[in-house]
């Protein structure tokens, strides 16, 4: 009922700005914030109406509201370029038009004035680049303006609806084809989104957009060779193209290429030597290559480029082991204070603080900053603990003795796999780094092959996988294993035997089982606190969505352990190795040749030595797995403690009073 009444107060409002009642609206809007301040509906209204009035102060202060309430709604800047461009401040309105469009390319009205506005400031280029977006959006069909419009302020489900409807009308329409994809891949529909976007390049395969948003989606969906061919296509129509090029060293990054990386970096660089996006990836590529001192001064010459750059300071507080000066985190406290702050250089600024702080034993502030940054992250996703919660238990339910007992024999034999599982932040890429090292075992990267090929199994409806598993054939599980030993065949470098460092394929180990039997399963475990603790502290560049959230991180991992029981429970004894990170920490020796007997491969003094391998390594440990053995991660969460029960509550019985594994 309430929100009926806000929505006509509201639907009010707009009708007396409207009938240029601006006072009257004025006036209802400020009915509408009395109860609720952050309405930003009526924030929009009130400073449309205020301006309007000619009340420009009283524009501005509601517009400075808003942008705190919704620092991305792209009608949120035009209003302010508005603003802006009444009251003289030309720059002010260009640069605030501009960040309009970004947030919301459907803004007809920020192309056209801020074209107007570059016109007389004598930069001609630049407005005729706006003017050509105004007419390309003049052009489309006026409902899918209207599915951008929903898109971008974040309707999507009203967005889906209309752009459904069109295509049903027209069924090849490549921009229809195109916001639909863009709907799918928003709502985690990843194989939609790659199926029409397929379909849309073959039939306009020079449409550059269109590309651009197929290469994306493959490297969503992990598929890094596919998205690096469609780089290297668009490199290939316009080699000087520094967008291309910066596009094809990603996406090569992705498929382990790094001096090709490198070397596309340093000719952007050459042209566009402050350009800080190009500065953050090349730290990027030079941290995963072990060049940490290269990857520091890349960092720090994006922030010199953009204070602002949030990726480059996360990037520096993700390295670890390194640590801010004063100077650096008196400017990023400055960054964050500004009120213009794009999302997720806040974000990254959240995070890199909270290390900052937690580094000068500042613990108070530190978790006020962690859990900004998990607030901020929180709102962009639709993670449900619950709905995560059911997709594990349906593991249980289908993959029970009685499946795994009628395909015994069954599968490929091929014993080549070594799968290291569990949870992210669990010590998984330390075991990674000590069998890497070893001279029969080539380390690879977090292969997305079995997470594909359960979304395969999927087909198009949820409730697909894991139920099919009951019903392959013998020829079907053999030959999914023999696609699964092919498709990573590019990650290898000639060992006899390879790990595949995933964390989340512990959700489908009954998979992994029946396609390869002879694969090896080894399950990183590390106490509760310390695992989920170091999970909400982290910023992941993709996926891991349960970690942004003290009690979603607490379900998670409990969940995660049920489902491990139930695995040692059905698969035949001694099936998964279970290695406690602590007992890593404690006995490095005995632990190292625990592994190297369950994987039947000899003893090797270079396992002990692991972190002198060289390698690249993409995860958040990286640096840490190039020292020696250290205990600095353990416990890291007490000085967090007054903050946790959250965490506690969701862990349960999990937690013994000290913290530790119950």
């Amino acid at each position: 009922m309430a929100d009926q009444l806000d929505q006509s107060a509201l639907d009010e409002a707009k009708q007396a700005l409207q009938a240029q009642s601006f006072d009257r609206a004025l006036a209802l809007c400020e009915r509408m914030l009395h109860d609720d301040p952050a309405d930003g509906d009526a924030l929009y209204v009130a400073a449309v109406s205020a301006r309007y009035a000619g009340k420009f102060a009283l524009a501005r202060d509601f517009v400075l509201r808003l942008r705190k309430v919704m620092p991305e709604l792209g009608r949120g800047w035009q209003e302010a370029a508005h603003l802006a461009r009444d009251t003289g401040d030309w720059e002010g309105a260009i640069q605030a038009y501009r960040r309009a469009c970004e947030y919301n390319p459907a803004l007809e009205a920020s192309w056209t004035h801020q074209a107007r506005l570059l016109a007389q400031a004598g930069r001609h280029a630049e407005a005729q680049a706006c003017e050509a977006q105004a007419q390309r959006l003049a052009g489309l069909p006026r409902i899918l303006v209207a599915v951008l419009n929903n898109i971008h302020e974040g309707r999507i489900l009203k967005a889906e609806e209309q752009c459904r409807a069109f295509l049903q009308q027209n069924p090849h329409h490549i921009e229809g084809m195109r916001l639909l994809a863009d709907i799918g891949s928003r709502l985690g529909a990843l194989d939609d989104a790659e199926f029409l976007l397929e379909s849309a390049v073959s039939f306009e395969p020079d449409n550059v957009q269109l590309r651009l948003d197929y290469m994306q989606v493959l490297r969503q969906r992990q598929k890094f060779a596919a998205a690096e061919e469609q780089a290297a296509y668009l490199n290939g129509l316009q080699p000087d193209n520094v967008l291309f090029q910066s596009h094809l060293a990603i996406e090569s990054m992705q498929t382990g290429k790094y001096d090709k990386a490198l070397g596309l970096f340093d000719q952007i660089l050459e042209k566009l030597p402050d350009d800080a996006a190009t500065l953050t990836s090349r730290g990027h590529a030079l941290k995963t290559y072990g060049k940490q001192p290269e990857a520091i001064s890349s960092y720090r010459a994006a922030i010199a480029a953009r204070p602002e750059q949030g990726d480059a300071y996360y990037a520096l507080a993700n390295l670890k082991t390194f640590r801010f000066e004063d100077a650096e985190v008196a400017k990023m406290r400055e960054q964050f204070g500004r009120d213009d702050l794009r999302l997720m250089d806040r974000v990254h600024l959240s995070f890199a603080l909270g290390k900052a702080c937690e580094d000068r034993q500042e613990y108070a502030e530190s978790f006020r900053y962690y859990d900004e940054g998990n607030r901020l992250k929180r709102q962009q996703l639709r993670y449900s603990a619950d709905e995560m919660t059911a997709e594990l238990r349906g593991q249980s339910d289908f993959c029970d003795a009685a499946l795994f007992e009628k395909n015994a024999g069954n599968g490929c034999p091929a014993p080549d796999p070594i799968f290291i599982l569990g949870l992210p932040r669990a010590g998984s890429t330390l075991l990674e780094q000590i069998l890497a090292s070893h001279s029969q075992i080539d380390g690879t990267l977090e292969l997305p092959d079995i997470l594909a090929l359960a979304q395969q199994l999927k087909g198009r409806g949820r409730d697909q996988y894991p139920a099919v598993l009951g019903e392959l054939t013998p020829e079907q599980l053999r030959q999914l294993g023999e696609s699964y030993i092919e498709s990573t065949r590019i990650h290898r470098q000639g060992a006899p035997f390879f790990i595949d460092k995933m964390p989340n394929n512990f959700r489908h180990i009954g998979l992994i089982h029946l396609i390869l039997p002879n694969a090896k399963i080894i399950d990183a475990r590390r106490a509760p606190m310390d695992c989920c603790f170091s999970g909400f502290k982290q910023l992941f560049a993709d996926g891991q969505q349960f970690t942004y959230g003290l009690t979603e991180m607490g379900r998670y991992y409990s969940d995660y352990v049920d489902l491990m029981r139930h695995w040692d429970a059905v698969l035949p004894e001694g099936r998964i190795l279970r290695v406690q990170h602590e007992d890593v920490l404690a006995d490095l020796d005995g632990q190292v040749r625990r592994m190297l007997d369950y994987l039947e491969l000899p003893f090797e003094e270079a396992c002990l030595d692991f972190h002198k391998t060289e390698r690249a390594v993409r995860t958040a440990s990286s640096e840490q797995v190039r020292r020696p053995i250290n205990t600095s991660g353990v416990a890291q969460w007490k000085p967090f403690e007054p903050w946790l029960d959250p965490l506690k509550d969701a862990l349960g019985p999990l937690v013994a009073e000290d913290g530790a594994a119950a």
